[in-house]
């Protein structure tokens, strides 16, 4: 079942800044190197927080996850402030009946997160849309087809290009998905996970993140940004530190305004699906529907 619901609502954070404990540098990552998820550990469509599990600061096995997990999981690895995550989180529980547990209603696993419609959507960096298949694991078609495309800057990704990527990937989407879902909630959330990846990759101040590039075999895909969707780990090997500066909400509305106007220089971007009101799902179970019903009757 869906539900169309204000704009307003999508992206409402905690407006104050809050800088992280500095506990990066006394990170155990022999009790947090890197671990592929096994055959029955659960993933989501989300590479941020299977890079949490992958490294073991949220469940490995990805169940049981709750907000105040992923803000601790966060707060001082990422430097992204409990704010952001607490608005974030609140798209997730917004309706909590779509992720409850039966055995802990405040909990969830990654792979609810597949669901379509609360937070996973379709035109996504690293994802087919739903309506064409797999919504839940990487395809590197889809990555492919338009990160491997920016050639904006040889040593960066930034907003420019990373505009450009949205762009490119919203036409493509277009043309293949004839149940594209493209609304205002499909738009600010990927302006807000373009920022996020761009803020901690690289510098949040100004959305910069290395192509870091490294000697060997297979260096042209040593990259920080790349390792991030490809490998869902943190890339310490190949160099990558957190950023000494805050992920904040004014930080990601900054790289939000400036991704927006980079990925509209072919035009500007309008709602292109037959529900163009934004809308999240009430239910897993059951037909999608309009609501209301009478929704576009003249």
């Amino acid at each position: 079942m869906l539900v169309s619901f204000s704009y307003a609502t999508q992206i409402v954070f905690n407006t104050n800044t809050v800088q992280a404990d500095d506990v990066f540098a006394n990170i155990n990552w022999n009790h947090h190197r890197w671990i592929a998820p096994g055959k029955n550990d659960f993933r989501s469509p989300c590479p941020g927080l299977n890079t949490l599990a992958n490294h073991g600061f949220i469940s490995r096995d990805g169940r049981n996850i709750t907000i105040p997990m992923v803000v601790k999981a966060t707060d001082g690895k990422t430097k992204v402030a409990p704010g952001v995550i607490h608005g974030i989180g609140g798209l997730t529980t917004t309706f909590e009946s779509d992720l409850q547990q039966p055995n802990a209603p405040d909990s969830f696993t990654l792979d609810d997160l597949k669901l379509h419609g609360t937070i996973e959507h379709d035109a996504s960096f690293s994802r087919s849309d739903n309506a064409l298949g797999d919504n839940l694991h990487f395809n590197s078609t889809v990555f492919n087809s338009t990160f491997l495309q920016s050639n904006l800057s040889p040593d960066v990704y930034d907003t420019t290009s990373v505009g450009q990527i949205m762009q490119e990937r919203l036409a493509l989407a277009k043309q293949a998905n004839p149940h594209l879902v493209n609304t205002v909630k499909e738009r600010q959330s990927q302006l807000l996970e373009a920022s996020l990846f761009l803020s901690v990759m690289g510098d949040p101040r100004t959305g910069v993140a290395p192509k870091k590039q490294e000697t060997g075999i297979n260096s042209s895909h040593l990259r920080f940004v790349h390792i991030f969707f490809r490998e869902e780990r943190l890339p310490l090997e190949e160099g990558w530190k957190r950023s000494p500066y805050s992920t904040n909400t004014a930080s990601l509305a900054k790289l939000m305004e400036q991704l927006d106007k980079a990925s509209q220089t072919k035009g500007p971007w309008l709602p292109s699906s037959l529900l163009t009101c934004p809308w999240t799902r009430l239910q897993p179970e059951g037909p999608e529907m309009v609501w209301p019903p009478n929704l576009f009757k003249l």
